[in-house]
């Protein structure tokens, strides 16, 4: 290095994360071969944020700081040959934000020393960089206790002249996170259409919007999970579980240039429709404790009837109040029609995208790919597709007993006749309470020997 060997900032106790208000303290050293001729030596602290409309660049468009302190330890002079040690100390203001770095921008904190020699000399300049840290306590944020919902309804069409509703609601448990916890999230499809929906994926999403005449926004996901679609004229719920990786925080309070917000995004991959479940990332878990109860309404009371007399009765309220209303004379009843002119109308079955939503069976859908759960078994070895009686159709005796074996698959769903379903792909199959209804087995019975008598003998024979 010629002159200067040695010429660093060492922080006290090598501490890297500081927090507003905190003090940073620490020593330059400087080591030199020969005399060095200066007119000053002075330490730095900085606090600033840039922001660019190209990737990875650092010629800033936008530029905001913070704070800048600046202390000078050397005066004019000869910095003799050998080792000198500069103690520094500044304090950090208590509105700084927390540090940030990403493609279109950085908040940053550093300290720098600066070495001003004489004129045509080369000056000497280092610099160490700290982190800030502004804790966001995710308990002052309102109503985080309570869940984030969302609802959403899709109007479509398929082969041409068929016409679908999508209906898509969402809700997570909480409304704010801190990294390592997990995202309980819950979806329910109403598929009524007659076609099947495609795969459901539940992203973690992170926005970072940064402010400069023409401003960027970056969106990307930084967790996704994704299930099984649904099939037509069926109303499905999916539940699973993100858990939240090392993020920034939500609010980089202090700072005007770099926004962050993250939701969690619903999907469906066919038809085109999701929806968003705004949430918060903080440093502070959302403490349960601290969740406001839940307010009772009072019972509103009724009013009772009075009368001339200034008494009052409850049962006869109604009475009273509906003998001062004018009374309509009743309809005449219909007059029935002759049973010849009745004519039954006779029509095929409803069509999926007919049925009602209230008329639908729910199911639940396993996850396919991308999970962050662990694996829920293997699946069912019988096919999942459902059966029905037919003349001929034999049963296994492993299906026909209800005491099978731990191995048998069981069965999740019984519409008390004789159709039994499966649970499909790879949920969890729930025991039905209802017993199991088969065909009964007719290679049981025993044909008579002899033919029933004909009509004629029988009539003689009376």
């Amino acid at each position: 290095m010629g002159k200067l060997q040695t010429f660093e900032i060492i922080l006290k106790d090598n501490k890297v994360v500081y927090s507003p208000g905190e003090s940073v303290s620490g020593t330059l050293k400087i080591t030199t071969a020969q005399a060095i001729q200066c007119k000053e030596i002075k330490v730095n602290c900085q606090g600033y944020c840039g922001v660019t409309n190209k990737m990875n660049d650092t010629a800033w468009v936008e530029e905001e700081q913070y704070f800048s302190s600046s202390l000078s330890v050397a005066d004019k002079g000869t910095l003799k040959q050998g080792e000198h040690s500069f103690p520094f100390k500044f304090l950090l203001p208590a509105t700084a934000p927390t540090s940030y770095e990403g493609p279109y921008g950085r908040i940053m904190y550093r300290v720098r020393a600066f070495i001003d020699t004489p004129r045509f000399t080369k000056d000497y300049r280092t610099e160490k960089s700290f982190y800030m840290l502004n804790n966001v306590n995710l308990n002052e944020v309102p109503d985080i206790h309570e869940p984030s919902s969302s609802s959403v309804t899709k109007n479509f069409s398929y082969n041409l002249v068929k016409n679908g509703t999508i209906v898509l609601s969402a809700n997570s448990d909480l409304r704010g996170y801190t990294p390592g916890q997990i995202i309980k999230v819950s979806a329910e499809i109403d598929n009524q259409s007659g076609k099947s929906t495609g795969h459901v994926v539940a992203s973690l999403m992170q926005k970072v919007s940064y402010n400069t005449k023409r401003p960027t926004h970056d969106s990307r996901a930084i967790a996704e999970v994704e299930g099984a679609g649904v099939k037509g004229g069926k109303q499905a719920v999916w539940k699973e579980q993100i858990i939240v990786p090392p993020l920034p925080q939500t609010s980089l309070g202090g700072c005007d240039l770099i926004k962050i917000s993250y939701f969690i995004q619903i999907s469906l991959k066919y038809p085109d429709i999701s929806l968003t479940l705004p949430i918060y990332i903080g440093n502070i878990a959302v403490d349960p404790s601290l969740r406001t109860p839940a307010r009772t309404v009072p019972p509103v009371a009724t009013p009772r009837a009075t009368f001339t007399d200034g008494s009052s009765n409850r049962g006869t309220s109604r009475s009273a109040s509906m003998s001062t209303s004018p009374q309509l004379a009743p309809k005449p009843a219909p007059r029935p029609r002759p049973r010849s002119t009745c004519v039954t109308p006779s029509a095929p079955p409803p069509d999926p995208d007919m049925l009602v939503p209230g008329t639908r069976q729910s199911e639940e859908i396993p996850t396919k790919i991308h999970s962050q759960q662990q694996a829920r078994g293997s699946e069912a070895a019988v096919s999942p597709n459902a059966f029905s009686y037919a003349p001929g159709l034999n049963f296994s005796q492993r299906q026909r007993t209800n005491n099978s074996s731990a191995s048998a698959p069981h069965f999740s769903v019984s519409t008390g006749a004789t159709i039994p379903f499966f649970t499909e792909g790879n949920a969890p199959p729930v025991p039905t309470n209802c017993p199991l209804i088969l065909p009964p087995d007719y290679r049981s019975q025993s044909y008579p020997h002899e033919p029933p008598p004909a009509y004629e003998d029988s009539c003689t024979n009376t």
